[in-house]
C-alpha cells in the first residue's frame, strides 16, 4: 500500500526513455531559442536595411542641396560683384558668364548651366549628360523659367538618378535675360550609398551568424540548470527522494534550482508524513485487533468469562470506531461541503460550550469572558473543536487545576480559548502538536486517544479560514486560542486544505 501511494504521487515526474538522454538537435530547447534568436534578428535587419537605405538617400539629399546652395551664393555673389562695377553693363552678360567660367569648379556630379535669352549657351563641366543636354526637355523647360526655384526631376534610369536643381535669374536693368542653373545628379551618390547598404548588410549578416554561433557554444553551459534538472528527476523514485540540484549564483536559473529544492523538501516531507500515517495508524488499528483475537482465542464456556470477554471486545470495537470516525473526519476537511454553515450567536454559543466542558471532568472551570456579536460558522464544527481542546486540557490537568475558558471580540475576528493550569508543552513539542498522532513526550499523564484531536482542532479552524495559536510554558500551563474571521467566504478565505498534512 505504501509503494503504491508514493508511486501514484510520482506520477507526474517524467519517466526515462530509451531515448531520453540522448540530444536531439532541433528538439533541444537551446536549439529553439537560438533559432528563434537568429529569425527575430533576420527580421530585424530585414526591417533595418530599407531603413537605413531610406535615411542614407535623405542625408544625401540634404548634402546635395547644401552644396547646390553653396554654389549659387558663389555665383550670386560675383554676379552681384560684376553687376556693381559695370551699373551701365558696357560688359556684355555673356562676356560675364565665360569669364566666371574659366574659374568655376562644380563639385562631383554637379553641373552649372547657362541660358540666354531662352538658348542653352553655356554649361560646365562638359560634356553633359543625355538628361540635360541643350536638346533636352529639362533644358525647354528651363529656359521658360523667369523666377528662382529649387526642383526635383525623377529620372527612372538608376545610373542618373534624381535631377537637383537650384536656379538664378539673370537681369540686366531690371529686365530678365537668362538663368543660370546649379544641377546636382544624384545616380553616383546614391551608388556609393547603396555600396554602404550592401555592406552594412553583410557586416550585420556576419556579426548574427557569428554571435550564434557564439551563443550555441555558451548556452550549453547557460542550460546546464536545465539539464542538471532533467537529469535529477529522472532518478528520483519512490524509494530515493533525496536527490538535490547544486544552487550557483543568482537570477531565473538559481531560483528554480532553489525552488526544485524546496519543491522536493515539501515532497519527501510529504511523504515521510504519510509513511508515518500508515505507520501510525496500522500500530493504533493493529493493537485492538490483536487484543480482540487474543482474548477471543482463550475465552472459555463460562458464562462470566465470556461475558468479560464481550465487555473488553465492545470496548475495544468503540475504540477503533472512534479512530475511524476521527480520520474520517480529517478527509471529510477536504471537501468543499464540509462546513454547514449558519449564524452564530456569540454569547449564547460560548455559554453553550462552557456548560458542555463542565460535563467532561472534575475541574476548577471557569468562564472569564464572553463575545458579544455574531459569526458566520459551523455550530457542531466549532463545538467539536472547542471541546476537543477542553478534553485536551482535562487529561494534562489535576482535579485541583484550574480550567479557562472564555471568548472575546476584536475587529474582524472572534478568539476562543481554552487555557489550563497543567504541565505544560516543551517548545520542541509545541512544534508538532497539531500534527497527526502527535503526543507531548514530557506529559505525566498520557492521552487515551490516537493522537487526532488536535490535528481535528486545527483542520476545523482552518477550514473556517483561522488559524489555532498556542502559548505554552512548563510547569506553568497551555492556552489554546482558535481564531476566526466573523465572516467566512464561500471558498475558505486563507484556507489550504492540505496545510494540516
Amino acid at each position: 500500500m505504501k509503494n503504491a501511494l508514493l508511486s501514484a504521487s510520482l506520477a507526474w515526474f517524467p519517466k526515462p526513455t530509451l531515448d531520453s538522454n540522448q540530444p536531439r538537435l532541433f528538439g533541444a530547447t537551446r536549439t529553439r531559442i537560438l533559432l528563434l534568436y537568429i529569425l527575430m534578428m533576420a527580421v530585424v535587419m530585414a526591417a533595418a536595411i530599407p531603413i537605413f537605405r531610406t535615411l542614407l538617400f535623405r542625408a544625401v539629399d540634404v548634402r546635395v542641396r547644401e552644396d547646390l546652395e553653396e554654389e549659387l551664393e558663389s555665383f550670386e555673389e560675383a554676379y552681384r560683384d560684376w553687376d556693381a562695377t559695370d551699373p551701365e553693363n558696357t560688359t556684355a552678360l555673356s562676356t560675364f558668364v565665360r569669364d566666371f567660367f574659366v574659374s568655376d569648379v562644380p563639385e562631383d556630379d554637379n553641373f552649372h548651366i547657362v541660358i540666354l535669352n531662352q538658348q542653352f549657351f553655356k554649361a560646365n563641366p562638359l560634356p553633359l549628360p543625355e538628361v540635360i543636354q541643350p536638346d533636352s526637355k529639362l533644358i525647354q523647360q528651363w529656359a521658360l523659367l523667369e523666377e528662382p526655384m529649387f526642383g526635383k526631376t525623377m529620372t527612372g534610369n538608376p545610373e542618373i538618378g534624381d535631377v537637383l536643381y537650384k536656379t538664378f535669374v539673370l537681369e540686366t536693368n531690371d529686365v530678365p535675360q537668362g538663368l543660370f542653373i546649379a544641377v546636382h545628379l544624384t545616380g553616383g551618390e546614391r551608388q556609393e550609398a547603396l555600396t554602404s547598404v550592401y555592406v552594412f548588410a553583410k557586416v550585420a549578416t556576419g556579426v548574427v551568424l557569428i554571435s550564434f554561433l557564439l551563443a550555441w557554444l555558451t548556452s550549453r553551459q547557460l542550460l546546464k540548470p536545465v539539464q542538471d534538472l532533467a537529469k535529477t528527476a529522472r532518478t528520483i523514485n519512490e524509494t530515493d527522494l533525496s536527490q538535490r540540484l547544486e544552487v550557483v549564483g543568482s537570477g531565473e536559473l538559481a531560483d528554480l534550482a532553489a525552488t526544485f529544492n524546496a519543491m522536493m523538501n515539501r515532497l519527501q516531507n510529504a511523504f515521510d508524513s504519510q509513511r508515518n500515517f500508515i505507520n501510525d495508524a496500522g500500530h493504533e488499528l493493529r493493537t485492538p485487533l490483536t487484543i480482540i483475537q487474543g482474548h477471543l482465542e482463550l475465552m472459555g464456556d463460562e458464562p462470566q468469562e465470556r461475558e468479560e470477554t464481550l465487555t473488553l471486545v465492545m470496548d475495544e470495537l468503540d475504540r477503533m470506531g472512534r479512530f475511524v470516525n476521527d480520520l474520517l473526519l480529517l478527509a471529510k476537511a477536504e471537501r468543499t461541503d464540509f462546513l454547514q454553515l449558519e449564524t452564530i450567536n456569540l454569547q449564547t454559543f460560548t455559554e453553550e460550550i462552557y456548560a458542555k466542558a463542565t460535563a467532561l471532568a472534575d475541574r476548577q472551570w471557569q468562564l472569564t469572558s464572553v463575545a458579544s456579536g455574531t459569526l458566520v460558522g459551523d455550530r457542531q464544527r466549532l463545538t467539536g473543536a472547542i471541546l476537543n481542546l477542553a478534553q485536551n486540557a482535562t487529561q494534562h490537568t489535576k482535579t485541583t487545576d484550574i480550567i479557562e475558558l472564555g471568548s472575546v471580540l476584536l475587529r474582524s475576528s472572534v478568539r476562543f480559548w481554552v487555557r489550563d493550569a497543567g504541565e505544560g508543552i516543551s517548545p520542541t513539542d509545541q512544534a508538532r502538536i497539531f500534527d497527526r498522532f502527535a503526543r507531548a513526550a514530557h506529559s505525566y499523564r498520557r492521552s487515551e486517544g490516537a493522537g487526532l484531536g488536535l490535528a481535528i482542532v486545527k483542520a476545523i479552524a482552518e477550514s473556517h479560514g483561522g488559524t489555532v495559536e498556542l502559548v505554552s510554558q512548563l510547569g506553568i500551563g497551555s492556552t489554546f486560542t482558535l481564531v476566526l474571521p466573523l465572516e467566512r467566504s464561500p471558498q475558505g478565505k486563507g484556507y489550504d486544505p492540505h496545510s494540516h498534512r
